[in-house]
């Protein structure tokens, strides 16, 4: 059976001889577009953040991959504004707060990538996952507070879709000694 929807709203979208996955889909991405309350871009302008340019990869990887709607954002560390990473082991060179202002600053340069990639990180569905690792001694335990500061910046950039699955995990070491890397998935809409 063939059936034809027609909205029309500031755009039109017609849907004809779509299954009810795609139709279900397409409205999902409508409700999205129109959600007057989802802003990550105006959260950014009200944090005070300014995006950075990341560059090209020096090494033989890519900063993005795009499979379906998801994205795969490969490890990020604490580049500052400055160009200067923030190095150091959690619990011997630096505390807790240090750590989180690291993974803030991760936080930041991940969402540069997506603002790079979509060009505008509204098209932002959800956070999905977050993998981070902390450049830590053996005997440090407090990961969690740590990678708080990306998970805490991605909830205000986002809200509720901000909120992720999460690993939190001590590394002996992390390239050049920074402090924390991360890497993320997130879900786009189409």
């Amino acid at each position: 059976m063939k059936y034809c929807i027609l909205m029309f709203l500031p755009f039109f979208m017609i849907s004809c001889g779509n299954t009810n996955e795609e139709t279900t889909k397409n409205v999902e991405n409508l409700k999205a577009i129109t959600d007057v309350n989802y802003n990550p871009e105006a959260a950014l302008d009200s944090l005070g953040i300014v995006l950075r340019d990341q560059g090209i990869p020096v090494a033989n990887y890519v900063h993005v991959v795009r499979t379906g709607n998801l994205l795969f954002l490969a490890g990020k560390g604490p580049k500052q504004a400055n160009g200067e990473n923030v190095v150091g082991k959690l619990g011997q060179d630096l505390g807790i707060e240090e750590g989180y202002a690291a993974a803030r600053e991760v936080g930041i340069n991940q969402l540069s990538v997506l603002q790079m990639e979509l060009g505008n990180l509204n098209k932002v569905k959800r956070i999905v996952k977050v993998h981070g690792m902390v450049n830590a001694t053996a005997d440090f335990t407090d990961h969690s507070k740590v990678i708080n500061g990306y998970s805490d910046l991605m909830v205000a950039v986002f809200g509720e879709k901000g909120k992720h699955a999460r690993a939190a995990v001590g590394m002996g070491s992390l390239p050049g000694n920074m402090a924390v890397e991360v890497e993320m998935i997130v879900e786009v809409y189409e």
